[in-house]
């Protein structure tokens, strides 16, 4: 097993009753290098998944998932909710007719010229952030590789973050 050293998420309980689980991440590269591994379809393949459709806001994009522990499964139409090149991000996932996942990841650039990533994801009712917030971890940290050319990290560490999000 080994060790996961990046910083874990915090779950914070919303005046409507939900849990956001939100991420922050740092990165040597500005906002503008940054910014493709997220908006652009092959760049995002590398992480998570590639993606086909109308990726303008309010625009449809179908997702699929690329990584060996999630493909194989149907697309998921993703809405573009927002789009501000290279600062802000915000879309809704919907899946199997239930509530759609609200995520917006914002960028902003450090002292130092590189970036801090945001990651904001408002859970639906009756998910909890013990069983997402290890696998956006893990999706975090994937992205953290693909800028580095560092190596991907092994998702069967993961799932015993979960206490992490309790």
């Amino acid at each position: 097993m080994t060790t996961i050293d990046t910083p874990a998420g915090t779950v914070t309980r919303e005046p409507h009753g939900l849990d956001t689980l939100l991420f922050r991440r740092e990165y040597p590269d500005p906002p503008a290098l940054v910014w493709p591994a997220l908006t652009e379809s092959d760049r995002l393949a590398r992480w998570f998944g590639s993606f086909t459709g109308d990726a303008r806001p309010g625009g449809l994009v179908e997702l699929t998932m690329t990584s060996a522990e999630d493909s194989g499964g149907p697309p998921s139409s993703v809405r573009v909710v927002e789009c501000d090149p290279p600062h802000r991000l915000a879309v809704s996932i919907e899946q199997d007719g239930s509530a759609p996942w609200e995520i917006v990841v914002t960028l902003a650039d450090d002292a130092s010229g590189g970036t801090v990533l945001h990651f904001a994801q408002t859970l639906p009712a009756g998910f909890s952030p013990a069983d997402v917030g290890p696998g956006w971890h893990w999706y975090l940290d994937r992205l953290g590789a693909t800028l580095s050319g560092g190596t991907f990290p092994d998702w069967a560490d993961y799932p015993a973050l979960a206490s992490r999000y309790s």
